[in-house]
């Protein structure tokens, strides 16, 4: 093979022309959500059973099949949404396996038969199944992490592709500096969505600058421990590559030679993804030396964390990373100066590195146009236990919690009253309408920051979780 069709079948460009053809000529996609949720509530029978429909009614060449990542309203699932060219999508809830064969034969073999203009009347009988797309708790979201999560194939690097991904990483590795990367994500205002919300950019600024002799390395901090709360795992799940092109861009912009993502072992499918995401980037050489024909030499390994809680603070971390117990050390030295096996690292989030290539394609001032003044861009947040709509929510910083819980959570069931807060701090009832962000949020408190959800109380007294 000549070397110009090696190139070209390499080519991000034409890896995205001929995935899109390839989709285009389906008339319609059935995205099945095959999060770890779902899973458990038995997607995996339903999509066996509707791909044998699709056999069965021989509308394979027409019909494809999409197992997702998370669609966002867990308490729903198993959800599919059924997304016919000319037609409204409907997303259809709680499936058990006959409503999903009815969905086959009475929405979407009738529905393909139509003539151009003509639109499908839903059965009654499969209406009651169907979930509003214009519930609050999906108009009121604003996506950019979750942008692609529940609208292909995660472990597909060419949908990914597809979807516009890894041109960001084309566009730093041919176009940009190091440092004008750095000043791109500091532009942004994008905090660290850990918990800590130290500025990324000036993270990404002060590793750029400490010497890279032999190794430097990037962490992506992925042991998510706080109880209800599953933001990095669905996100690791549902779009692997978009964290895997965050780190990769971060890695030119500091400086680093390898990557690690530390997950918590408690997440088997978002490690299988993760590993099978990372495998796919070297055989398409997106991992390795000389990426996109350029200087730029990056891979990346997985370590899985014992399920530790204190290992999610960042030196604990990078001492479970090296085999030693993990426990925190005082800080100074902060680990872009001294950091695994000694040697500068730097720490960034799942959530943090998934919002990293949005940034570079859209501009520092588009995501910033997110948010509030000390707090830009957006918030994934795992709404779980008494409320109406839990599930995995993204809005903007400064969205209040009355928002967040009433509006989109479709608030507590049986009219109950919300007092909430994070396992960290407190909220009053009072103080529903505060805005969500790093600054100012609580009354007392020196982050400001809420950790992860909110924490209640019935108008009994009794206290649940919103993790």
């Amino acid at each position: 093979m000549a070397e110009t069709d090696i190139d070209k079948r390499f080519d991000i460009h034409e890896i995205a022309k001929n995935k899109q053809a390839e989709l285009d000529r389906f008339q319609c996609s059935i995205y099945c959500c095959h999060s770890t949720g779902c899973k458990s509530s038995g997607s995996d029978d339903l999509i066996d059973l509707i791909k044998q429909a699709i056999v069965d009614h021989g509308i394979e060449d027409k019909v494809r099949i999409v197992a997702t990542g998370c669609m966002g309203l867990c308490a729903q699932g198993p959800l599919i949404r059924v997304e016919i060219k000319g037609q409204k999508d409907v997303l259809y809830k709680r499936l058990e396996p006959l409503v999903a064969r009815l969905i086959i034969t009475e929405h979407v073999v009738p529905a393909l038969k139509l003539a151009e203009g003509e639109v499908f009347e839903l059965p009654e009988f499969l209406a009651q199944h169907v979930l509003s797309l214009d519930l609050p708790f999906f108009t009121k979201q604003e996506k950019v992490v979750l942008k692609d999560a529940g609208r292909l194939d995660p472990e597909d690097i060419h949908e990914y592709i597809a979807h516009g991904g890894y041109l960001a990483l084309e566009k730093v590795l041919k176009t940009m500096t190091p440092q004008e990367v750095v000043e791109v994500i500091k532009k942004s205002g994008l905090r660290g969505r850990g918990g800590g919300g130290f500025s990324t950019g000036m993270k990404w600024e002060l590793a750029s600058k400490v010497p890279t002799v032999d190794e430097k390395f990037i962490i992506c901090n992925g042991d998510e421990g706080d109880p209800g709360a599953y933001m990095d795992r669905s996100i690791l799940e549902g779009d692997p590559h978009a964290v895997i092109e965050g780190m990769m861009i971060a890695a030119y912009a500091i400086g680093a030679t390898d990557g690690w993502f530390y997950v918590r072992a408690e997440y088997p499918l978002a490690v299988e993804r993760l590993e099978k995401a990372i495998k796919a980037c070297k055989k398409n050489r997106l991992l390795g030396n000389n990426i996109m024909g350029t200087d730029f030499c990056f891979n990346i390994d997985v370590r899985l964390g014992a399920g530790a809680f204190v290992c999610g603070e960042e030196t604990a971390l990078i001492h479970s990373i090296e085999g030693k117990r993990g426990t925190p050390r005082p800080r100074p030295p902060y680990p872009t100066n001294k950091g695994l096996w000694d040697k500068p690292s730097c720490v960034n989030n799942v959530e943090t590195l998934g919002n990293i290539a949005k940034i570079i394609l859209k501009g520092p001032e588009w995501f910033a146009s997110f948010g509030t003044e000390t707090s830009k861009g957006t918030k994934v947040f795992a709404l779980t236990g008494q409320v109406e709509h839990s599930g995995l929510i993204e809005v903007p910083m400064g969205t209040t919690i009355n928002e967040i819980v009433n509006e989109i959570g479709g608030g507590v069931p049986n009219g109950k009253k919300t007092e909430g807060g994070s396992d960290r701090w407190s909220v009053r009832r009072r103080d529903s309408g505060r805005a969500y962000g790093f600054a100012g949020m609580l009354r007392g408190t020196q982050k400001g920051w809420i950790d992860y959800g909110v924490r209640r109380h019935d108008c009994d007294g009794r206290q649940f979780q919103h993790g």
